[in-house]
């Protein structure tokens, strides 16, 4: 190690070069909560020093774990086998500001927030707004194809990134996709490095393709006496032609956290609530918004209106995670997705397997997406909860599965969702995926360990 160091320190200046384990300890953890120090962090401004940084982790077989912010809850971006964390947080340069071809041209480092910032004088913003916009990067959001509740109409990060360019785990440079919104020359890389999760490449600039801001955008909110009702309004609202720019559903538990600091924003009898946001031209917003108050009308409705505060009403949804954390530091939280038609049912099964392991959770998210952040507040230090906590996990994974879902929508796998990958993936697909991470890196110093066991 101390060879590989004192290489390092010919790379880079000592200000980009973290030993001590207090410096270190940052870049320990993300917001998955576990804690694995890396031996050093590093701080790379260019694309070259990326590519000499691989190239010596790969001669020195020192694992090299890319990290952007840390919010990711799937522990993607901790260092697990120690070595090399390689923070990308100063790669901080937007490149170009290209209205006139929907683009914008960025560093890893650049925050999401920034972008929409940037953006939006130019009367565009980037689709992807996961509920960490304000902190997480773009190479974080690339890297788990976060996607946030404007993916219901708007499409997940895949849809809105024409290329990048990346350092593969062998140290090679590579330019993927291109400017243009139409490119079919080769296979597309990009979607491929997409939610790679920093386990094939280190993306070193990203092309994303913008869309026009809407003219008017609407706020609806609607109450249900139980979820089951809740849930057959989704599937009735998703079924119609006009489709909603937000969908989300927030159950009891989620009601009573908001109730614990604002009890006056809330029916008392609101068993289930969904956040509904519609956008488009003012005849547009008006005419889905009447469509989706009647899609809510069912026997379990208590009041469906809409809200002029649409600020509000996010604040209040972005509000509900910080919350959780208040109660149960170290949740076991899962971002699972089913088909829509597919959520009552969904639905009802967690209750009865929270009932079977007595395992208190509180579920929310992206409904219109049928992405359900289902959250097991559990005391990891009781050791009979978290053995009920596992198996009652494990058996939500199976129903997720049996319905036609998958175990992520944006979080990720990282390393506390790898154990269950082969419950989606078949032996032979997941060999095909390890030959392919062989080819990019075929020393595996990069991110090592994560999506597989």
């Amino acid at each position: 190690m101390d060879t590989f160091l004192a290489q390092l320190q010919s790379l880079l200046p000592p200000d980009r070069i973290y030993t001590d384990p207090v410096d270190c300890y940052a870049y320990a953890y993300d917001n998955s909560q576990k804690i694995y120090p890396p031996d050093m962090v590093v701080f790379p401004l260019t694309t070259d020093e990326i590519q000499a940084i691989v190239l010596l982790c790969n001669i020195h077989k020192i694992p090299l774990t890319p990290r952007g912010r840390g919010t990711g809850t799937a522990g993607g971006s901790i260092p697990e086998q120690g070595g090399v964390a390689l923070s990308l947080e100063r790669m901080l340069r937007i490149i170009v500001v290209d209205p006139a071809n929907r683009v914008i041209v960025t560093e890893p480092g650049v925050l999401n927030q920034t972008v929409q910032d940037t953006v939006k004088p130019h009367g565009f913003f980037w689709p992807p707004d996961p509920s960490s916009a304000a902190y997480s990067s773009i190479g974080g959001n690339l890297a788990t194809s976060a996607g946030g509740p404007h993916a219901v109409k708007y499409g997940t990060t895949r849809d809105h990134v024409l290329g990048v360019k990346a350092v593969t785990g062998k140290g090679e440079k590579i330019k993927t996709g291109c400017y243009t919104t139409k490119g079919v020359v080769g296979y597309d890389l990009t979607r491929l490095l997409i939610g790679s999760e920093g386990t094939l490449a280190v993306i070193t600039e990203a092309t994303l393709k913008l869309t026009p801001l809407p003219q008017a955008i609407g706020g609806l909110v609607a109450h249900f006496r139980n979820a089951s009702s809740c849930a057959a309004a989704i599937v009735s609202i998703m079924s119609l032609p006009q489709v909603p720019s937000a969908l989300e559903f927030l159950d009891k538990g989620s009601l009573n956290l908001i109730r614990s600091r604002s009890p006056e924003i809330l029916p008392d009898d609101s068993a289930a609530m969904l956040m509904i946001e519609v956008d488009g031209s003012s005849r547009e917003v008006n005419e889905a918004s009447i469509a989706i108050l009647s899609a809510c009308k069912n026997e379990g409705l208590l009041q469906a209106e809409r809200v002029t505060d649409t600020e509000n009403l996010w604040q209040i949804r972005k509000a509900l995670s910080p919350l959780l954390r208040d109660i149960a530091p170290k949740k076991i939280n899962e971002d699972v997705v089913v088909p829509v038609s597919t959520l009552p049912e969904f639905l009802n099964g967690l209750t009865k397997l929270s009932s079977q392991y007595q395992i208190s959770n509180v579920n929310f998210g992206h409904a219109g997406n049928g992405n359900i952040h289902v959250n097991l507040l559990v005391d990891p230090d009781n050791t009979n909860e978290m053995d009920r906590a596992t198996s009652c996990l494990n058996e939500i994974f199976d129903l997720v599965i049996s319905l036609n879902g998958t175990l992520s929508g944006e979080h990720g796998i990282g390393r506390e969702k790898r154990a269950y990958v082969d419950k989606e993936i078949d032996p032979t697909t997941i060999n095909l995926m390890k030959n392919i991470k062989q080819v990019f890196d075929p020393n595996n110093i990069l991110n090592p360990g994560k999506l597989f066991l």
